[in-house]
């Protein structure tokens, strides 16, 4: 009987202590990020709630008629009421590096509901978000840009949301 004994114990704390190793392990690698699924996701665009994000590029080589070092987002207005942008409204910073630049609109700039910020064209119709120290970062490697926006409601108040873009730089 003594013996049975013995065996069943030496037996759950093998398994016991096998068990233990492997959660420190996925532990480890949980505490390190490399189990982050952000590693892995595809490229995103995330804001407040009231901001839409499509499509996004971070390129060093200009795009259309903007220039170097600009991030092209469109942003949508879905903040239920027409905004106004004005001065410094748009700060960018990319995260990795710190590096924070601000988009001052020439004027103050009407926001309408639904309408899309399309940073492809200057102008009210659009905005690149010109990022400092974008030519620094390398192509193909994954970076997280956050991005501020200032507006003006209705009632007069100035409000800020933020959002963050995660993606590649492109050439």
């Amino acid at each position: 009987m003594q013996k049975r004994g013995q065996a069943a114990m030496e037996f759950l704390m093998t398994y016991g202590w096998a068990i233990l190793v492997v959660l420190i392990a996925i532990g480890a690698l949980a505490y390190f990020g490399v189990l982050n699924p952000s590693r892995f996701l595809p490229q995103k665009c995330t804001f407040s709630a009231g901001i839409g994000c499509g499509d996004f590029v971070i390129s060093d080589a200009g795009v259309g008629t903007l220039p170097a070092d600009t991030l092209v987002v469109p942003l949508t207005n879905n903040l239920g009421e027409t905004v106004t942008l004005a001065a410094a409204a748009i700060v960018a910073t990319n995260v990795d590096t710190g590096a924070a630049c601000t988009e001052d609109p020439a004027a103050a700039q009407t926001w309408y509901e639904g309408q899309v910020l399309d940073t492809a064209t200057a102008g009210i119709t659009g905005m690149g978000i010109t990022l400092c120290g974008l030519d620094t970062l390398v192509e193909g490697q994954r970076y997280r840009i956050k991005v501020e926006i200032t507006y003006t409601g209705a009632s007069g108040l100035s409000h800020t949301v933020t959002g963050e873009i995660t993606g590649r730089k492109e050439v």
